[in-house]
């Protein structure tokens, strides 16, 4: 029994719900926040300013949270800091969708999710260690995996029968029982250096930065996400164009599919790369984005996009997994593996936003079977540059 006296199941079942609730949380912005707006007679170019903004900021704070966590010790505190910053954000939104505190509480949410991300990555290999940790990941995305199918549904009938300010009084209720989460999980024990860094740590900084492999998986997430951010708004957008009134449907089928693959294979994928290696998994998640992204281009019914979705979630349970694994075995020995997240997460927010610009030029100035094929090339490169410059890094 670990030090604090909590047994292991609990500590388990404690962080499982921890990701179930954040899930839960981090539902309530995005797509409601843009039909609240709508609702609040904000133009589009209001609205995309506003998220814009929000984007840029997430965009920026990533490597100052990988920071900022490496140098707090305990990592459930600097998660329920993120938690309350969270919880004002919603409130901002419920109280007041006027434009000063509209743009604060994207600012906020932004540096908040970014603090929350990496510290739960940073708890659940406390929890379990570099050996189990590809398990335990796998057991994070399916929890919150079901927290946002769930609670997507909650929230849309909580918006169309109630309104939409109360889909964001739900947002911060919920950030209650996720902060109620964080005792439970007790104090881990294991990897507690790699993730608590010294001021000043000049030589673990640049033992980090001097690792190839950083280097060119971080290649490999830019192109994964400039293929995979911009498929989904462009299906949208084709669907709209094909289905008319069944869109909304079929839009909502097209986000739960992709979760329920990521529920249901999650856990046996971490499994899978702690017997199989890195190497195996990363190539069968990135490779899914230029079969979808072919798919996408040459299957011209509506609803033969939500079958589509069912790669999408391949892809998508593979890469919740493998960023926060990889990124323990590149800093085993070091005290950086939340910088090494939050370096990461720059990949992921910049090759994201270079995605919906390139997918939607193309679709604009081409055709949308010219947006989806331009995706997939950039999936393609990606698994290049896993297959020939990637070695494994499973210990």
């Amino acid at each position: 029994m670990p030090r604090d006296g909590t047994p292991p199941g609990h500590r388990s079942r404690a962080l499982d719900l921890l990701n179930f609730f954040v899930a839960d949380v981090q539902t309530g912005f995005g797509a409601f926040v843009v039909v609240y707006l709508t609702m609040h007679k904000w133009t589009q170019i209001e609205i995309g300013t506003v998220l814009s903004a929000g984007t840029v900021f997430a965009l920026i704070s990533q490597i100052p949270a990988g920071l900022l966590v490496d140098a707090v010790g305990n990592k459930r505190a600097i998660a329920g800091i993120g938690l309350c910053g969270v919880f004002i954000a919603a409130v901002l939104l419920a109280l007041r969708p006027t434009k000063l505190p509209v743009f604060v509480a994207e600012i906020l949410h932004a540096g908040a999710s970014s603090v929350i991300t990496l510290a739960i990555a940073a708890i659940s290999l406390h929890l379990v260690g570099t050996a189990r940790l590809g398990e335990r990941l796998g057991r994070n995305a399916r929890y919150a995996s079901i927290g946002s199918g769930i609670t997507a549904a909650v929230m849309g009938a909580s918006g169309g029968f109630l309104s939409s300010r109360a889909v964001f009084w739900l947002t911060a209720a919920l950030c209650l029982p996720a902060l109620a989460t964080l005792p439970a999980i007790g104090h881990g024990i294991h990897a507690r250096q790699q993730t608590t860094s010294r001021p000043l740590d000049w030589p673990g900084l640049r033992r980090l930065f001097a690792d190839r492999r950083l280097l060119v998986f971080g290649g490999a997430v830019i192109f994964f996400h400039l293929a995979n951010a911009g498929m989904l708004p462009l299906a949208g957008a084709a669907v709209t164009m094909r289905a008319g009134a069944f869109a909304n449907l079929i839009i909502a089928a097209c986000i739960m599919v992709p979760q329920a693959v990521v529920a249901t294979t999650s856990p046996a994928l971490g499994r899978a790369a702690a017997i199989l290696g890195r190497r195996p998994i990363l190539l069968l998640g990135w490779a899914a984005l230029p079969v979808q992204g072919v798919l996408l281009a040459v299957m011209p019914g509506a609803w033969s996009i939500v079958a589509v979705q069912l790669v999408a979630g391949i892809s998508a349970a593979v890469f919740g997994i493998m960023l926060p694994l990889v990124s323990a075995d590149l800093t085993r020995g070091t005290s950086h593996f939340n910088l090494c997240m939050g370096v990461l997460g720059l990949g992921v927010t910049g090759g994201a936003a270079l995605s919906t610009l390139l997918g939607g030029w193309l679709a604009e100035e081409v055709s949308m079977t010219v947006a989806f094929l331009g995706l997939a090339s950039a999936g393609l490169v990606g698994v290049l540059l896993l297959w020939t410059a990637m070695p494994e890094t499973a210990d």
